[in-house]
């Protein structure tokens, strides 16, 4: 392996362990829950998911999920710093 390659390399896992560098606008995701799959949307810091408990409450057991996972990424938390 090239020493430029090394060099990507470790820059990437620098970068992996700093997620505040990174800012997810949108995804779109299927997730596999227990009993189905479910597709989950972000868009802007707007959550979807076409589960039956999502369309009656805003929130559900998936986006959570999502939102644990990636909150440091999320469009809606780098508002929240700049706004501190």
């Amino acid at each position: 392996m090239d020493s430029g390659m090394i060099s990507k390399i470790q820059k990437s896992k620098r970068y992996a362990e700093e997620p505040e560098r990174i800012e997810i606008k949108q995804f779109d995701a299927l997730f596999h829950g227990e009993h189905a799959e479910h597709h989950v949307t972000y868009e802007e810091g707007t959550w979807t998911c076409d589960c039956d408990f999502f369309q009656h409450r805003d929130v559900c057991s998936h986006t959570m999920t999502f939102e644990r996972l990636m909150e440091p990424m999320l469009s809606h938390h780098r508002e929240e710093q700049v706004a501190e």
